[in-house]
């Protein structure tokens, strides 16, 4: 936990002094949501078409973070030094999942109330604390599927087409159920309540690549 923790810090005063990859998700998230405002010629969108646009656009703006999690340690031999540290290796692991959770939640601190202003016909407030928990299991999958594509994409020459190309199909059952999970908390009646069926399979689907990514991180980092 301390190398995690070490790892992650370096990564958190790193985007502080930079602001490489938090203001172009920001940014990226919020062009789309103006686009889809003009594009679908409608002032106001609610349930399953809203669900649908705010989690394809939050998906593709944390593509933006998965392309740059590993690249510092890739330019600057990071790997390498990891490599011949007396650690645990799944600490890296551990840490850039986090770095890049942390990421999509600063993300969805400005790209919700943004969703809400441009796109969303009814009232967010009510809805907020359901919406929170989709959320939270929704970036858990994209950091965890996210940091083990990153790690191998960035190993390659083309990896700002390999990370999209690998991660998007990996990620299309997550976004599903949480689009499907959203889609009632953006009703025009009133936020309707949890389903349960697709908060399951969106946390099991965590459960299962978060296994698999631990079991062939270490692998994956000899490589």
């Amino acid at each position: 936990m301390k190398t995690a923790f070490t790892v992650l810090r370096k990564d958190l005063l790193l985007e502080l002094r930079t602001l490489e990859t938090l203001p172009a998700m920001a940014l990226f998230s919020i062009s789309t949501f103006v686009i889809f405002h003009f594009g679908l010629n409608q002032d106001t969108i609610h349930g399953q078409l809203a669900a649908g646009v705010l989690t394809a656009t939050l998906l593709f703006a944390g593509i933006l973070g998965v392309n740059r999690l590993f690249v510092a340690e890739r330019e600057q031999g990071g790997f390498d030094a990891f490599l011949l540290a007396p650690v645990d290796r799944s600490s890296l692991l551990l840490a850039k999942a986090t770095a890049l959770f942390l990421f999509l939640v600063a993300l969805e601190v400005i790209a919700v109330p943004a969703f809400g202003v441009l796109l969303l016909g009814p009232p967010l407030g009510p809805r907020l604390p359901s919406l929170i928990v989709v959320l939270a299991l929704a970036d858990l999958g994209i950091a965890v599927i996210g940091t083990l594509v990153s790690a191998l994409a960035v190993q390659t020459r083309a990896r700002d087409v390999i990370g999209p190309v690998m991660g998007l199909p990996l990620l299309i059952p997550a976004l599903i159920a949480t689009a499907r999970a959203i889609g009632p908390l953006l009703g025009t009646v009133g936020p309707g309540s949890l389903p349960g069926k697709w908060l399951l399979i969106l946390a099991l689907y965590d459960l299962v690549f978060a296994l698999v990514a631990y079991a062939v991180f270490d692998f994956l980092l000899e490589d």
